[in-house]
């Protein structure tokens, strides 16, 4: 396993990995699936005397067609052909669930410093990292699309490498793919070249899981002096619509607080409705759902957080998933911290005072003192970090920077410290310890004053105690927005209704943040006294006709949750619109805990979207509706 990460099979501590190159043919195949067959060159040091053998993540879909040693001196990026290369023998051995460990001997040993380029001729495409969309399942309902998803554990099921985060290294790719497509990737530089070949460079240091391809019928737009978006043709008008001329703000308020954006370029590619999550931070170009288009920018400021990873995640890195909250919680911290200097503190504590409901309703759901529920997570050996995912990275971790922060008591020079932070790590691979070690160091003065071991706060606490977070940022100044949505929800809620009081109140100028807390205390309280529901969505159009998908979730949620059918084909609509799992799933829950009519619409409604969802999402909702899945 590779030193300090039970994920990974690598041989990281006996090699160091200075540079990766992929040659892939990209080949579609009916119905909803594909090859990729090529090869990947790693040019390695050695580490240490004697190495005889070179370890690497991959996984039982990846085919190993042959493995070899290029002559010394031989370019990574290219060079001999097959022929002049050694050949190496090699073995693929069990490892986890998750992936294999693949064995290439080496000829003779090598000594410490050692540079050794090898090459292995494989093919892909059966695996979880690698996702084929049928016509049906993108936009434009026309050509298939492919796009690889590496976090966590993942991209040994792209190429064989070393899946850790704890290794970092520059890559290049050619990828030769169909007329009529187009292939982006995560890569500063991209170049066109004749016969539909694709040429990519990233210069910057980078871990596997960060390593992204996407393949379809995408064209793009520029946006900004650094930013363009992509997207299917028939999604790129809104796409520039939305976000003509609002990336360069985020980005330049995150140089202001963090320094200097060093990815050169930020480009957002709206994916196919079927991608199953919010978005994907790979460097250069975030993945995002198609859900952010809502056709007033309302969603826009949805990607700060993807933004805020360019410092805290892509930049500093985790070097195992058991700390992933130093990716998360830096990145929350960042991400609202931003907010702040362009919303003010009001917008940015409402939105944060929504992520604090969500780790308390993770946490009841768990039982606090669940292991997962503190900062350092033990993953054991065979345990894939994907099953460790949930709200207490993100939140906790929030909470945690927070308080660091709180110790300072200057916000600017905690900023500052955010900035010597990033300078001090970029392009490498931390543990928490590494961070706290710094953060003491940089403030003398607190590590004088003991502030690691203040009872009930102790720094070990945090990291290694399940748990409700031991402090909690004020987010007071939220109130100023959450008061009226409190009090607007609780005369909805009235049995004696006052019309007069809830026309009085005016909601047309209220952010979506502001919105999406009004309509969570709706819930809340639902049922409403009768004919309520029907008055709301004649009052509120902008809620009742949203294309907002963080309104129209709860929205239809709230549908549910009343029986107001006469509005269930709001639900239908939303469903046949997209397929990412945080709006897809709480609905079916809602329909099946709902009256009989909406249990029917549930049926109904899966058996024409299934076709277009993630596999995943077809087989989280086929629970969810007592069907079999492709598991059982």
């Amino acid at each position: 396993m590779a030193a300090g990460d039970a994920a990974s099979a690598c041989s990281a501590d006996a090699f160091q990995l200075r540079h990766l190159h992929l040659a892939l043919r990209v080949a579609f195949e009916p119905p909803g699936s594909g090859r990729l067959q090529g090869s990947v060159r790693l040019e390695l040091t050695c580490l240490r005397d004697r190495a005889v053998e070179l370890v690497l993540d991959s996984h039982p879909s990846v085919e190993v067609e042959s493995a070899g040693l290029a002559p010394p001196g031989s370019p990574c990026g290219g060079g001999p052909e097959a022929g002049a290369l050694r050949p190496l023998a090699f073995q693929n051995r069990p490892f986890a669930g998750y992936g294999s460990a693949l064995h290439i001997g080496l000829p003779e040993p090598l000594t410490c410093g050692d540079t050794v380029v090898v090459e292995i001729a494989y093919r892909a495409g059966g695996g979880p990292g690698v996702c084929w969309l049928t016509p049906e399942q993108t936009a434009g309902k026309q050509q298939p699309c492919m796009y690889t998803q590496g976090q966590a554990v993942l991209n040994r099921s792209f190429f064989p490498c070393f899946d850790t985060p704890a290794v970092k290294s520059t890559y290049s790719a050619v990828i030769k793919v169909p007329d009529g497509f187009t292939a982006v990737m995560s890569a500063i530089h991209w170049e066109k070249q004749k016969n539909n070949t694709f040429l990519f460079k990233m210069p910057q240091p980078i871990p596997s899981y960060l390593v992204a391809l996407v393949v379809g019928d995408i064209v793009s737009a520029e946006v900004g002096p650094r930013s363009r978006v992509w997207a299917e043709p028939c999604l790129i008008e809104a796409a520039k619509k939305e976000y003509d001329g609002v990336i360069e703000e985020f980005l330049t308020t995150g140089e202001k607080l963090f320094g200097p954006y060093v990815w050169e370029r930020y480009d957002v590619l709206f994916m196919p409705p079927s991608f199953p999550f919010g978005g994907m931070e790979n460097p250069c170009i975030t993945f995002v759902t198609p859900c952010l288009l809502a056709g007033d920018r309302s969603l826009a400021d949805v990607i700060i957080h993807e933004i805020s990873h360019s410092w805290f995640g892509n930049l500093v890195t985790n070097a195992h998933w058991g700390e992933f909250w130093l990716n998360e919680g830096f990145t929350m911290y960042a991400q609202r911290r931003i907010t702040t200097e362009i919303y003010g503190a009001a917008y940015t504590c409402l939105e944060a005072a929504t992520g604090r409901a969500l780790l308390r309703q993770h946490m009841d759901n768990t039982g606090e003192d669940h292991p997962l529920n503190k900062l350092r997570v033990l993953i054991e050996p065979g345990v894939d970090p994907e099953d460790t995912y949930n709200e207490t990275p993100y939140e906790k971790g929030y909470c945690f920077v927070s308080y660091l922060a709180h110790l300072v008591g200057d916000q600017s020079k905690f900023d500052a410290f955010l900035q010597a932070y990033v300078n001090q790590f970029k392009f490498q691979s931390i543990t928490a310890d590494d961070a706290l070690e710094f953060y003491l160091e940089y403030f003398p003065e607190l590590k004088k004053k003991g502030v690691d071991t203040i009872p009930g706060f102790e720094f070990d606490r945090w990291l290694n105690t399940p748990g409700w977070p031991p402090y909690l940022p004020d987010l007071s100044p939220g109130e100023e927005l959450m008061k009226p949505a409190e009090k607007l929800a609780e005369l909805w809620a009235s049995p004696d209704h006052n019309m007069a009081a809830i026309k009085a109140m005016d909601i047309s100028a209220w952010k979506t943040f502001q919105l999406v807390y009004f309509l969570d205390k709706v819930l809340e309280k639902s049922p409403l006294p009768d004919g309520n529901i029907e008055k709301m969505s004649s009052l509120y159009p902008k809620i009742s006709r949203a294309q907002n998908a963080e309104l129209r979730l709860r929205w239809c949620q709230i549908l549910l949750k009343n029986n107001h059918d006469a509005e269930f084909d709001k639900v239908k609509d939303f469903l046949h619109s997209q397929g990412k799992q945080k709006y897809t799933l709480p609905i079916y829950r809602a329909m099946v805990s709902g009256s009989e009519t909406a249990r029917a619409l549930a049926v109904e409604t899966f058996s024409a979207t299934a076709p277009q969802l993630h596999v995943h999402v077809q087989n989280y909702v086929k629970k969810i509706l007592g069907l079999k899945t492709e598991e059982n």
